[in-house]
């Protein structure tokens, strides 16, 4: 039996925590057992704490650690890690919901001792019939057929218990793993089949927000981690995008919009962190990313 601890990093998650957490309580599993589910709230100032703490009250695996000032997602996840058990570390943005099996699918490929880090597909619910929408939607598409060819973690990712800490200045926290198992000499597998729902922006301002920090993020990641994932391969990029034009002209616009705001969002975030000298760790909220419908 593989034993797993669960860090929930929430900041503001009102909308989408109950359901979260009763998607965790009800999972699938066979090999797996959850020892604990700890719930991080970054000086959340609405009603996230007050549910969490009616979810503790329930289930004694749940557990909540209030950090009275947000310092980032990293340093959410290094409170975490100073209180997890097990053998296999998880970590989830509170604002995605698992499939009912996805914790075992993540989990279950431990049993490999060359295995040391596991992520699974986001499928976000954005509707796809917008342009914004299909942006979000096609970026995550090419995610997974990236990772496909070279694993590529994010949105929720499971690790071995070697790693203890991460950077606390890195705006990347699953890359930031990804560089550490790399280091170990153990391998990263993508499992396509455990599923995560999670939601994108829903306006071009929150888009491009979010695009210019993730690449800043990488920026300071091989840099200062010395680690490039492959969705920072223009090369890489290039090539799988190609192959997704079609004779639709309506989805070859779609891709060309989604293309130029990435290209937009990367120079923004090569401009704040090489011109004006910004790693945004500690990064502004996209509210429309909030709100997720279980669907």
């Amino acid at each position: 039996m593989i034993s797993c601890s669960i860090g929930l990093l929430a900041y503001n998650e009102e909308k989408n925590i109950a359901q979260l957490l009763d998607s965790l309580l009800q999972q699938d599993l066979e090999t797996v057992k959850i020892e604990q589910i700890i719930v991080v709230s970054s000086n959340s100032t609405d009603r996230t704490d007050e549910i969490v703490r009616e979810y503790e009250r329930k289930d004694n695996r749940i557990s909540l650690i209030i950090q009275p000032q947000r310092k980032g997602k990293s340093s959410a996840i290094n409170l975490f890690l100073k209180k997890a058990i097990g053998d296999v570390y998880i970590i989830e943005s509170a604002d995605t919901i698992p499939a009912s099996d996805t914790i075992e699918k993540l989990a279950a490929p431990f049993a490999d001792e060359t295995v040391g880090m596991t992520g699974g597909r986001p499928q976000p619910v954005n509707d796809k019939k917008s342009f914004i929408g299909f942006a979000v939607w096609f970026l995550w598409y090419l995610h997974h057929k990236m990772a496909l060819q070279s694993p590529k973690i994010g949105e929720m990712a499971a690790f071995r218990n070697i790693v203890k800490q991460i950077p606390e200045k890195s705006a990347v926290d699953e890359a930031s793993i990804e560089a550490i198992i790399h280091d170990h000499n153990l391998s990263i597998k993508y499992i396509p089949e455990a599923t995560i729902k999670n939601k994108g922006p829903e306006n071009v301002a929150d888009f491009i927000k979010q695009r210019r920090r993730i690449y800043s993020g990488h920026l300071w990641l091989a840099e200062n981690q010395n680690y490039t994932v492959s969705s920072q391969d223009p090369g890489f990029i290039i090539r799988i995008t190609l192959a997704e034009l079609t004779w639709n002209p309506i989805k070859n616009l779609k891709i060309l919009f989604t293309i130029s705001l990435e290209v937009w969002g990367r120079f923004l975030g090569w401009w704040d962190y090489k011109i004006k000298k910004k790693n945004p760790f500690k990064w502004d909220i996209s509210e429309s990313t909030k709100d997720l419908k279980k669907k």
